[in-house]
């Protein structure tokens, strides 16, 4: 287990690091926007309302690295969130001081919208940074449709936030899904490489059409009876219902989603489920991995696993 490289301080989140040998007679914006991965933008945040310490000292970014200092970064206090905290029996299946992995149920939302203000996994979140004072706001890094189950990315605070997105847009945070879709696919395994955008007639849906945004989506056929087929699925890309929309494509709509074309007698909702999440922590540089199994809502379709 590698040390703790961050602190608090009065509620803010506090970088700490040695300087070595290789980075002396560099200056320390070049430092922190190279080697510690801080975006300009959070870097013009720091300058306002955080701190660059060397030894106990405040500098600017043009001071120049010596070997054996100590630098302290302290961020900015996080903008407070408007969210408003609900109890909710929030299954954390992975928790440290930069993020947190959930398990959410189907049937609740990521975050607050007009059609659902309350009752959202940002909500129970909000409740239980309050319960156990933990003084961030919420970075939701990860969403999830709200009748999609799985595996949701959490970072805690702006630093980590700011990396995480970073490895997103990267396609550096890998997710497995899978999925159980009507009838048998012709192939055991593949890859969906079809654009998708708006659909006209819609203002939800989506659609596979020539001038949409390029969207490919592999998959693998896990088990399949006469009527249903589990895919194991892995996304090259991250368009708005992608897996929905592409089976849908294939004529293999999802089980349950009825927007799509799939029939809701064995499932109320999509059968997909966000089951492993991948990456390499930014700050620990450790290889994180959780699984999540089926819901039993998915297993009782196609059991077997």
């Amino acid at each position: 287990m590698l040390p703790k490289l961050n602190e608090m301080n009065n509620d803010r989140f506090v970088l700490k690091r040695k300087i070595t040998e290789k980075y002396e007679g560099i200056l320390l914006r070049e430092y922190v926007l190279n080697e510690l991965n801080v975006s300009n933008r959070l870097l013009k945040r720091l300058k306002i309302g955080g701190k660059l310490l060397i030894n106990g000292d405040k500098q600017t970014v043009r001071y120049v690295l010596k070997t054996d200092d100590v630098l302290k970064i302290v961020f900015p206090p996080e903008e407070k969130s408007s969210v408003f905290p609900e109890k909710m029996g929030l299954e954390i299946v992975y928790e440290d001081e930069d993020l947190l992995v959930i398990n959410k149920e189907a049937g609740i939302p990521t975050i607050p919208s007009k059609l659902h203000p309350t009752g959202t996994l940002a909500n129970g979140i909000a409740y239980y940074y309050k319960e156990k004072n933990i003084p961030y706001t919420i970075h939701i890094v990860t969403r999830l449709d709200k009748d999609t189950s799985g595996l949701v990315l959490v970072a805690k605070h702006q630093y980590s936030h700011s990396l995480l997105s970073d490895l997103q847009r990267e396609n550096k945070i890998k997710r497995m899904y899978r999925a159980i879709i009507h009838g048998s696919l012709d192939k055991k395994k593949g890859t969906i490489d079809a654009p998708i955008g708006r659909n006209p007639d819609s203002i939800i849906e989506r659609m596979v059409r020539d001038d949409g945004k390029r969207a490919v989506t592999h998959f693998e056929v896990i088990q399949q009876t006469g009527a249903y087929s589990e895919v194991k699925i892995d996304l090259e890309t991250g368009r708005t219902h992608q897996i929905r929309i592409h089976f849908s494509y294939l004529s293999h709509p999802l089980v349950g989603d009825d927007l799509y074309g799939g029939k809701t007698e064995k499932i109320n909702r999509q059968a997909l489920h966000c089951a492993e999440i991948t990456f390499i922590h930014p700050l620990s540089k450790e290889k994180i991995q959780i699984v999540s199994n089926l819901p039993a809502d998915m297993q009782i379709i196609i059991p077997g696993e």
